[in-house]
Order: C-alpha cells, then structure tokens, then sequence
C-alpha cells in the first residue's frame, strides 16, 4: 500500500510540473490540470442547467437586452484581440439577460457563456459600468479560474490523503489522527484554497477593467461600481475567510491597476457611457 501511494505522489507531482502555466497579464503562475476542452463542456452543462430551470426567465425586452449585447459584443470583441485571443476564439460565445430584478449578478462560464441578470442594472447604472461587471467575470473564464480551483482541490485532497496515510504508519491512535486531519483540512481550506480563490478575484478585478478599457469603456467605472457595491451590500465576512477581498481592498487595488488600465483605454476610440434601463430602483 505504502509503495501505490508513493507512486501516485510520484504522478500527481510530475502532472503539477507539466501543467503549470502563467497568466498573461498578470505572470501569476497557475496549475492547470483540466484539458481546455473538458472545461468548456462543463461550461456548456452548467450554461443550459441555467436557462432550462423553470425558476430561470429569459429577457426578451428590447430595452433589457440591447445594451448588455452591445456591450457584451465589444468586450468580447476585445478578448479576441488581447493576450487571452487563442483561448477567445476557442469559445462559442453566447449571451442572455435573465430577468430577475432581485439578482445582481452575472457570470461567464468557460466556453464563454455570458448571463446577466437585470438586478444588476442599478448598480451598473451604465455601459461603462456593466462593462467593467463583464470584464470581470469574462475573465474567471478566459483565465481558466475554474479549472484551476479544481485542480488545487485535488492537490490539496492528495496531500491530506497522504498525511492520513503518514498518521496510520506511525501508528497514531484514530481520535487524534481525527482531530489533525480536521485541523489539516481546516488549514489547507484558509491557508491555500481561499487566498487562491481571493487571488482569482483581485485577478479578474485587474484584467477586466483591461478588458473593458480595450473595448473603449472607462476603466475608472469600476471603482465607481464598488463604491456602489459597497454602499448597497450589507455586512461581509472577514476577509481572511471571505473568498473574496472586501470593498475596500478591491477599491485600492483598482486604483493601483488604474494607470495600466487607462494606458489601454488611451489607444482606442472611446464608447459613449448608456444609461441602463431601470435606474430609478438605485435611488
């Protein structure tokens, strides 16, 4: 048994090795052990689980639906011109606006799925601002976050296995090989698998509103859109375990990724700032 496990330690790290890439913009490393193919079908699964869900209304109101496809159009348009263009025009793009006032959110799945749901417009309020919403979640996607998740889930997995594995050899007694797996699991899910997944978040912060300058929308709206996220969420858990990084921390980090960011948008023709439908409900 010793010696099967010594071998799949022996897999599992030349498979890390031979699976670590880097991310364009922002040269942070990443392991990556989900085929690209694979992920986008996932994607796919997960995208028509959303739109067959009878709870699930699609928007069909022109006025609903116009400006999240204009933007959506020039976001993804800019992808395929950007340092992640070989992973853009891999994807199938789609987009639908999901009625849902109550929802502010949006996501873009792998294999470039887009959905938005028109609680978000308030806090949007414009173009501008609902491009820098889907520069952000365009890059989860475009980055290979999800892929990337799972494959530190199963590092971290492997490495627990092994220190279980490690207590019985040395002949621990199971209460206490209990209690320091517990506090093992509970230390690689602060310790690693949340800094990552806030890493995840800042990153699509700093693409996106690369994304959106690229497309010709004002990056300096995406501080104007957590400012509003701020005032109109409530209460967030700490940030040291919070998968993502508090209103504030998002805000300096903007600021600081700003100057890059207007150096995009300086290069390009600028696009005119809409106003979204539905902006009385943000007063």
């Amino acid at each position: 048994m010793k010696r099967q496990w010594v071998g799949l330690l022996v897999g599992s790290v030349i498979a890390v090795c031979v699976s670590c890439e880097t991310n364009p913009y922002t040269e942070r490393p990443q392991l990556l052990l989900l085929p690209l193919s694979s992920e986008i079908h996932l994607g796919e699964q997960a995208y028509q689980q959303v739109l067959k869900d009878p709870k699930t209304r699609i928007s069909h109101d022109p006025k609903e639906t116009e400006p999240v496809k204009r933007v959506a159009a020039r976001i993804i348009e800019a992808t395929k011109q950007s340092k992640y263009a070989d992973t853009a025009n891999r994807f199938a793009w789609d987009v639908t606006v999901i009625k849902d006032d109550k929802t502010v959110n949006a996501f873009a799945l792998p294999g470039g799925k887009i959905a938005v749901y028109t609680g978000i417009f308030p806090v949007a309020k414009t173009e501008a601002g609902l491009a820098a919403v889907l520069g952000h979640e365009v890059t989860h996607a475009l980055a290979r976050h999800g892929a990337e998740r799972m494959s530190q889930g199963l590092v971290a997995e492997i490495a627990l296995n092994a220190a279980a594995i490690g207590l019985q050899l040395k002949g621990s007694d199971p209460q206490s090989s209990s209690a320091i797996m517990q506090a093992l699991g509970l230390g690689a899910q602060v310790g690693v698998l949340l800094p990552f997944s806030r890493a995840h978040e800042s990153e699509a912060d700093h693409v996106g509103i690369i994304l959106a300058a690229q497309a010709g929308y004002d990056p300096r709206e995406a501080i104007h859109l957590w400012e509003r996220m701020e005032q109109a969420g409530g209460g967030q858990p700490p940030e040291f375990v919070s998968t993502h990084p508090s209103h504030g921390t998002r805000i300096k980090q903007l600021e600081a990724w700003m100057p890059e960011a207007l150096s995009y948008y300086d290069r390009v023709p600028h696009v005119p700032s809409l106003p979204l439908p539905n902006l009385e409900r943000a007063s």
